[in-house]
């Protein structure tokens, strides 16, 4: 078992190296930042200075080098616009997208896995139909455009909920939570929604195919040869199978809910980590850039080194494999 740990921190490790290279090669890549963050009326021997604050006078690998060495102390850099460490403007807007993604999730996985289960013992009728094609548009609809029709909807025409924002927050075990008061929740709610929908509808199709594949086991008919009630195996054996894809998909999905809500953010104007990145890469904020991207690195590694460990435990025989290979 810990042959298999180390491997996996290993191979991790690896990945993190690789794309810190990538990530920092393809932000030194786009534009100069002094265009922007210096006047155009400034003479050569203040931009020179400015080029030289910022340690840009450098050549690639040495900035590079640099980046890593501090990296590894816990430094990021320092962003150019805010001269302020570029972690600790990430780690003040990452409570505002952890909450908006961890509702996403909750409104997918308890809106998603009824639906699915009544598509699948249900798959000839109107509801089941209507609901599979509904799960097509959430794959389908560009979640921009989805953003803003709601926003003309529920908030312009109907005026029920607030368009942009983040409203009321309460501090609680130090983090800034708003989903705990009216106001909050319903600045939340909409850019939530928005952001679900893509899971929702993944969760939908998986929860579907689940149940149609355990439906036709033969632990199904004995059960219901035993004469138990349609309510008892669907709770008791449907579901316990179903969860464990479920469950797989979203542990690993859950990233990508914290990556890809920069469009949500932007739209609904949430200040959460995919505003700032936004708003730096106008700027061309590179350190905030970098540091965002890193840590979003960080955040899937760590998931995917979760999962794998986590299966380890639950079969034997996924470390024997790795072993033998």
């Amino acid at each position: 078992m810990s042959v298999f740990i180390i491997r996996r921190l290993l191979q991790a490790g690896l990945v993190v190296v690789v794309m810190s290279f990538i990530v920092f090669s393809g932000v030194f890549m786009v534009g100069d930042p002094i265009e922007i963050l210096v006047s155009d009326d400034a003479d050569q021997e203040e931009r020179d200075r400015m080029i030289k604050s910022m340690g840009l006078d450098k050549p690639f690998i040495v900035q590079y080098g640099l980046f890593v060495a501090k990296a590894v102390q816990g430094d990021l850099g320092e962003s150019f616009v805010f001269n302020e460490p570029a972690l600790l403007l990430i780690l003040d807007r990452m409570p505002a997208t952890m909450e908006l993604a961890v509702v996403a999730l909750l409104i997918a996985v308890v809106f998603g896995i009824p639906l699915g289960v009544w598509a699948g013992l249900k798959p000839d009728s109107l509801a089941s139909k209507s609901i599979m094609t509904g799960s097509i548009l959430g794959f389908s609809l560009p979640t921009f455009w989805v953003g803003i029709m709601m926003i003309l909807l529920f908030a312009v025409y109907l005026g029920w909920l607030p368009s942009t924002g983040r409203g009321d927050v309460q501090v609680i075990l130090g983090m800034p939570i708003s989903v705990f008061s009216w106001d909050g929740f319903s600045h939340v709610l909409m850019p939530a929604v928005n952001l679900a929908l893509f899971k929702l509808s993944l969760v939908i199709r998986l929860a579907r195919a689940g149940t149609r594949e355990v439906m036709h086991q033969d632990y199904i008919k004995f059960a219901r040869a035993k004469g138990l009630s349609d309510s008892r195996i669907i709770l008791i054996h449907v579901m316990k199978n179903i969860m464990i894809p479920v469950v797989t998909v979203l542990g690993l999905e859950f990233g990508g809910l914290v990556a890809f809500s920069v469009v949500t953010e932007t739209v609904f104007a949430w200040p959460g980590m995919g505003k700032l990145l936004i708003d730096s890469i106008g700027q061309l904020d590179r350190p905030v850039i970098v540091a965002y991207l890193m840590i979003i690195v960080f955040l899937f590694v760590f998931i995917n080194l979760f999962v794998d460990i986590l299966y380890s435990l639950l079969d034997p025989r996924v470390r024997l494999q790795d072993v033998k290979a």
